[in-house]
């Protein structure tokens, strides 16, 4: 008699017979996130002191080393003082006070240049000793792609600041954001893959909408969190749930076409990051209650820890709002996104089919 049956093969966290090459690989991409996160917090703060347009050139290769001597540091100065930032916001500037937004973004670049060593050259040892599995390969290699195109955002952002108006872009500051927490997720979903983490056998299809619409709101916050960081949104209204003593500022409506407002409209660009931001709390509660109504245990642990770590993010972001940006707490804020995301991919891999196993739907025997 002819049995039809799904055969799928789940597997506990990491396989104790994991291939020694493999356990390399997996630390070195472990190392890799953890460096990425730190250059995602740096980056906010370096936002956040407004040290992002002090230095002025892009040098790959030699911008390694700072000024080293007065006369360096001088002529370091002197090429910022071309600039609109001290033409317009700086003239009161002395040295001294140019060598601390300067070293914030020196100490920036050079977390940049270091993830590129750390990724780059494993990479091509593991690669000449044979020992990355043919399909991560490629993998691997848009993880490089990935990286590179984040350097040459970073300066197609820091551009856009050293023209008229001294302040970079808030959409290339969000792309530029966006970007990096796209590598963030990408390696570490990668690294879940080699540490062979287990995926849930069965998931309900409504579980699985809630996910999906909760990683995409999520997406839309994180990208409205840019164009307000970019934007210095988060210095008006400083009230909440209302702004000021209205529950729509009569400004988030002011421009036409209406949907310009969404975009340019700093009173607009706060109202959507707060209210996505509700929208996502919302999502989230109601995949949690899903989830401890009878999903497995492992869902029901990767749902109480994204839904911890939102509602904790949520009263940060409230926190930052209502004492003004605070660079401790606005830069927590940014680092407590990567935790949601981290969580929130590690949840979204849990509920996905390995990409072997779409479209094998039955064994016969």
């Amino acid at each position: 008699m002819r049995v039809l049956q799904v055969s799928i093969t789940n597997r506990m966290d990491c396989n104790p017979e994991m291939p020694d090459s493999r356990k390399y690989i997996a630390s070195w991409l472990a190392v890799v996130c953890f460096a990425v996160f730190t250059m995602i917090v740096v980056g906010g703060v370096t936002r956040l002191t407004d040290s992002g347009l002090s230095m002025v050139e892009w040098r790959p290769i030699m911008g390694i080393l700072p000024p080293t001597n007065a006369d360096e540091w001088q002529r370091t100065f002197d090429a910022y003082k071309q600039y609109p930032e001290y033409q317009k916001l700086n003239r009161h500037m002395d040295l001294d006070g140019f060598k601390t937004i300067f070293y914030w973004e020196y100490v920036h670049r050079l977390l940049g240049r270091l993830i590129g060593v750390i990724y780059f050259v494993p990479f091509l040892l593991f690669w000449l000793l044979g020992k990355i599995e043919r399909p991560m390969l490629p993998k691997l290699m848009i993880g490089l792609f990935l990286g590179g195109m984040q350097g040459l955002m970073g300066w197609y952002m820091v551009k856009s600041g050293l023209v008229d108006m001294p302040r970079v872009s808030h959409y290339r500051l969000a792309a530029h954001l966006l970007l990096a927490m796209t590598i963030l997720a990408y390696l570490f979903w990668l690294l879940l893959g080699l540490l062979e983490t287990r995926r849930a056998s069965t998931v309900p299809l409504s579980f699985k909408a809630l996910v999906y619409g909760f990683s995409a709101c999520l997406v839309i916050q994180l990208t409205w969190g840019g164009f307000t960081a970019g934007s210095h949104a988060g210095l008006g209204y400083n009230t909440f749930p209302r702004m000021n003593d209205q529950w729509i500022a009569d400004a988030v409506f002011a421009m036409q076409p209406w949907w310009l407002n969404l975009f340019e409209s700093n009173a607009t660009v706060q109202f959507v990051h707060r209210w996505v931001g509700a929208l996502v709390v919302l999502l989230v509660v109601a995949l949690w209650v899903q989830a401890m109504a009878g999903l497995s245990r492992q869902l029901k642990i990767a749902s109480s820890f994204v839904l911890i770590a939102t509602l904790v993010q949520f009263g940060i972001g409230v926190a930052t709002l209502l004492y003004f940006v605070p660079i401790g707490i606005a830069s927590l804020h940014q680092a407590w996104a990567c935790v949601v995301l981290v969580g929130t991919v590690y949840l979204v891999y849990c509920i996905a089919a390995p990409a072997h196993i779409k479209g094998q739907k039955v064994a016969v025997r």
